[in-house]
């Protein structure tokens, strides 16, 4: 069996911030919207249901962990999350803290605005935040 890889797009436009058991957590290069994205680290996977129910139940939990510490942490309007694959294939699930005054709101996120990137102050923050979550896991 292939090992698991983060597809190049995904190391491209995001942070990287850690490993939750089953997923890996990323930061969308993007300070517009709080925009986090799990990605099950299992290699040739682009649907979930292509995971074994161990697997979905686990991601089930750690979507569901991890969506309520963004939805406290940013005390957003709405968490949307979506997987949509058709840029990138490999099975990946966004995260998207909204608010009622964001730049897209009550649209989707997805090609309303180009990008704004984090500066790193801004960057150094929010990861070392996560991180903080991440080490802290369990339920």
């Amino acid at each position: 069996m292939t090992e698991f890889q983060l597809a190049a797009a995904l190391e491209q436009d995001c942070f990287v911030l850690g490993d939750l058991p089953l997923c890996r957590v990323l930061l969308m290069n993007d300070s517009q919207y709080p925009w986090f994205i799990l990605v099950p680290r299992r290699a040739e996977i682009q649907e979930l249901f292509q995971m074994n129910s161990s697997d979905q139940r686990e991601f089930m939990r750690e979507s569901s962990w991890f969506g309520e510490r963004i939805m406290q942490h940013f005390n957003g309007d709405k968490l949307n999350v979506a997987a949509l694959g058709n840029m990138v294939p490999q099975l990946h699930v966004h995260h998207v803290v909204r608010f009622q005054t964001d730049p897209a709101w009550p649209k989707p996120v997805w090609g309303a605005s180009p990008a704004v990137a984090y500066t790193s102050d801004q960057a150094d923050e929010l990861i070392a935040t996560v991180r903080a979550w991440l080490d802290g896991y369990s339920l």
